[in-house]
């Protein structure tokens, strides 16, 4: 066997995707990964593969008896160099759908760099591997063509990224890791310091409160692609860390903001795709938008919108619309809405309608009413029976009900609890009649939601929360009621969303930028003056010192990443992703520290 005896057995002077056919008859050098092995008895073949592509090499045994034997050593996954004439392959044995399909490589000499053990699974894109595997052995699963194209893109995309900010005098600043515990909605991850006992560290869940400092610096208008920590429980597809392109700038409000956002998606998938999308995106309030899809990032592309009933059964016997309609003491009452599902009443079985009504329950629905029109016209229904005469007309005439259509209904004395259980059913139903495109087809329905509600009441804490973060400047219409106190229900925040395809790819808002403001946001949040220092005194601080108005978004690097490259799981657009309960099967962390380390970080810990 040979061996590498000088640095030039390791270079090459092509990729493994660069040869064509205008390279016939060049002695070329290739280094790569041995993708597939094929001995035909005295002819050897291999597939050679980098990120590049992929080249057939062929090793013939009257080359040499000791050159064929190290030939004949090459399994799956070894690292070689080797050097060769550039061929045509013989007539009908090309491969229309390799770059490389029309050559192959006559090798002369060969170097083996470096074996390998056989791989716990193979190195293709068709893998039938366990992921908890592929996790594990992360190294190999990358170096899958799929898994290395989509990381070709995430650097494709913040080049592109980069590039249009930088020409929108954008300037790329970075802000620390370790921080300060500011409270925005998830809990910190929180490092010890070492240099002084008793204290900690956090990573931050986003630079927000930089990034505001950054504007009362005067550097109006900045961004990073920057790193963001939230330990909490991951629901599907999250990461505890991952990245977000965050935007600030000043002086500006939405009506020139948003042509700069427009303009580099606009780009994005120009660049990467070859698709012209429209500009401007439209608009949509959260109102319509919950009221319409019962959700704040709709997927527009396709029917089944929300109904409201409420009007119908408004004086119904039936005792559950009636708990549904009661008023609040706040003066809020809930709401009776369904879907109608046209001509698809006899495709949904009674173990259909029992599933869909488990799953509206993992939403706080107490239940799922179903109605099917029969072919006469009549209702059926375990609730028909209790509907007047007068209400299955209006019911029929309002939802402009035919024989064979399905109607599914959510009531509830919690508005929002119907509105999320019917707009995670109608998910469900697009998914189930393939109404939704798969990912990567289709053309993408880009749009705004706009006009968020700026504060939620919490009934059973008596007290309110900010529904985005307590940054958030309230809308100027509604400025006077807020320092008021008037009306807070009613608040609309000015706050946006940008959706696509029903998948929410970035959110911002305008800032309050008066301290006095601030200040009373905090006190509405329940947080006391001393509090409010302890947490945010140096940017309450700053907030004195002249602060420009402001405002910004934060653009999720891996789902925008996963939307360009048609993938589902945010996983296959990240280079090292944990699992969804945030461990590292390949380094197996989190792991135990010494002892001595938590000594000397003064810390002690307790199995809980």
């Amino acid at each position: 066997m040979k061996v590498a005896s000088n640095m030039k057995r390791t270079v090459r002077s092509h990729t493994c995707g660069e040869l064509r056919a205008s390279h016939v008859g060049q002695e070329v050098t290739l280094c790569g990964w041995v993708a597939k092995r094929r001995d035909h008895g005295g002819l050897i073949f291999i597939d050679l593969r980098d990120r590049y592509g992929l080249t057939q090499l062929v090793f013939d045994q009257p080359q040499g008896e000791e050159f064929f034997e190290t030939a004949e050593r090459l399994r799956s996954e070894f690292v070689l160099w080797c050097k060769g004439t550039v061929r045509r392959r013989p007539a009908g044995m090309t491969h229309t759908h390799l770059q490389t399909g029309e050559i192959e490589i006559l090798c002369s000499d060969l170097t083996i760099l470096s074996e390998a053990k056989t791989p716990p699974f193979a190195i293709e894109d068709e893998v039938d591997a366990a992921e908890t595997v592929r996790l594990k052995y992360r190294y190999l699963d990358l170096r899958r063509p799929s898994l290395q194209k989509n990381l070709l893109v995430r650097h494709k995309m913040l080049s592109i990224v980069r590039n249009h900010l930088d020409q929108n005098q954008f300037v790329e600043v970075e802000t620390p890791i370790l921080y300060k515990s500011t409270p925005e909605g998830a809990r910190d991850f929180i490092v010890p310091s070492r240099l002084t006992p008793g204290t900690f560290y956090a990573l931050p869940q986003s630079p927000q409160t930089l990034k505001q400092l950054l504007m009362i610096s005067g550097m109006d208008r900045y961004y990073q692609v920057a790193r963001c920590f939230r330990d909490e429980d991951l629901r599907a597809d999250r990461q505890p860390e991952f990245s977000q392109i965050d935007i600030e700038t000043s002086f500006l409000d939405e009506e020139a903001f948003f042509p700069i956002l427009e303009s580099m998606v606009q780009r994005l998938w120009k660049e990467i795709l070859g698709q012209d999308i429209v500009t401007p995106f439209p608009r949509m309030p959260y109102s319509e938008a919950m009221e319409r899809f019962g959700s704040d990032k709709p997927d527009v592309r396709f029917g089944l919108e929300l109904v409201d009933l409420s009007e119908v059964f408004q004086a119904s016997a039936f005792q559950v619309f009636q708990n549904a309609l009661v008023t609040s003491g706040r003066g809020k009452r809930g709401s009776i809405r369904g879907i109608v599902v046209p001509g698809q009443a006899e495709k949904f079985s009674r173990k259909d309608l029992d599933d869909l009504q488990a799953y509206a329950g993992t939403y706080g629905a107490s239940g799922l009413l179903w109605v099917k029109v029969q072919a006469s016209g009549e209702l059926q229904s375990p609730a028909a029976k209790f509907f007047s005469d007068a209400e299955k007309v209006a019911f029929k005439t309002q939802l402009q009900l035919a024989p064979g259509d399905l109607v599914l209904m959510v009531a509830d004395r919690r508005n929002k609890v119907v509105l999320d259980a019917l707009g995670a059913i109608r998910l469900s139903l697009g998914a189930k009649l393939h109404m939704i495109p798969k990912a990567g087809e289709g053309h993408p329905a880009f749009l705004w939601v706009v006009n968020f509600p700026l504060l939620e009441f919490d009934e059973k804490e008596n007290r309110y929360y900010a529904c985005h973060h307590p940054f958030t400047s309230p809308r100027p219409e509604f400025f006077k009621d807020f320092t008021e106190g008037k009306n807070l229900d009613a608040i609309e925040a000015a706050a946006y969303d940008l959706v696509l395809n029903g998948v929410e790819v970035g959110g911002g808002s305008l800032r309050i930028y008066r301290p006095d403001v601030q200040s009373a946001m905090f006190k509405l949040l329940g947080l006391s003056p001393e509090e409010a220092k302890e947490k945010f005194g140096f940017f309450l601080e700053a907030l004195q010192f002249g602060t420009p108005p402001h405002g910004g978004i934060a653009f999720g690097v891996d789902r925008l990443a996963a939307l360009l490259c048609g993938v589902g799981p945010i996983r296959d657009v990240m280079a090292f992703p944990k699992t969804q309960k945030g461990h590292c099967m390949m380094s197996e962390s989190p792991s135990h520290v010494s002892p001595e380390q938590l000594v000397e970080l003064g810390v002690s810990t307790r199995v809980p």
